[in-house]
């Protein structure tokens, strides 16, 4: 039953996961300057991402005293390497750091703007609540709409959704289309803290993380109905705010380019 679950998930999902994959914004992806201004949006997906992978920590491993066993190894293993690779990999140099800081690192290699996204985590750490940060911040609504649903979905405390997020919701950013734009013929790399980001990412983001996301769910939802219609509502909503991102972004460089000056 659950592997038919999550066939009809899968196939819900189709158009949505089609309409992201062929999105416009893949086209306009062309320059430097475009990855400048995609990484500039896109960070703060990269930022929530790891409080979707920490929730899933609390709920499904043992982070309290007294250590109490994970009812479920495999998916606490699970988690548990994620949670290192993301949050402890080794950068270009060997330097122990969060994906997080690689991405920002990269940002300021290409010459992208961190400052915002950092006054943002400030805020955040200030105030000690994440929405009314995210409410209060000068971010455009759509990386604001973003991040909104990624901590409601936390909030709401339903291992299964947050799940459904981690899972169904974050679609890759295609990375072979960013090394295409920063290979340089063969020779060494003209930015190679994104490069390696890039390469990484491809790595970790291989066969095993997927067929082990599903199996968590599976595990999460059994043969409980409603909690297998509630990842699918989740997943849909999931992938609606990336196309909004999308959207935003794409416009953003668009605009970007009718009005950057042309040399001659």
């Amino acid at each position: 039953m659950s592997k038919e679950n999550i066939e009809n998930i899968e196939k819900a999902l189709a158009p949505l996961r089609s309409q992201l994959k062929n999105h416009q914004l893949y086209n306009q992806l062309s320059s430097i300057e475009d990855v400048r201004l995609f990484m500039e949006g896109h960070v703060y997906a990269v930022w929530d991402f790891m409080s979707l992978l920490k929730a899933l920590q609390l709920q499904l491993t043992c982070v309290t005293t007294p250590w109490i066993p994970s009812q479920n190894t495999n998916t606490a293993r699970f988690i548990n390497e994620i949670v290192l690779e993301e949050e402890t990999d080794r950068d270009e140099a060997g330097n122990f750091m969060s994906h997080f800081q690689m991405y920002l690192n990269a940002m300021e290699e290409v010459g992208a703007d961190v400052d915002t996204v950092q006054h943002f985590i400030g805020s955040v750490i200030a105030k000690a609540n994440v929405q009314e940060s995210i409410e209060e911040s000068l971010l455009p609504d759509a990386i604001k709409k973003f991040m909104q649903f990624t901590f409601e979905v936390i909030e709401g405390g339903k291992p299964h959704e947050v799940a459904a997020a981690f899972t169904f919701g974050r679609e890759e950013l295609i990375p072979d289309m960013f090394l295409r734009i920063i290979d340089n013929e063969g020779k060494a790399p003209l930015y190679p803290k994104l490069d390696y980001y890039l390469r990484r990412h491809i790595e970790l983001d291989g066969d095993e993380h997927g067929p082990l996301s599903l199996k968590m769910i599976t595990e999460l939802c059994g043969d409980d109905e409603d909690r297998w219609n509630e990842v699918l509502n989740i997943s849909k909503r999931a992938l609606q705010h990336r196309i909004h991102l999308w959207d935003y972004i794409t416009e953003v460089i668009i605009r970007q380019k009718q009005t950057t000056p042309i040399l001659v």
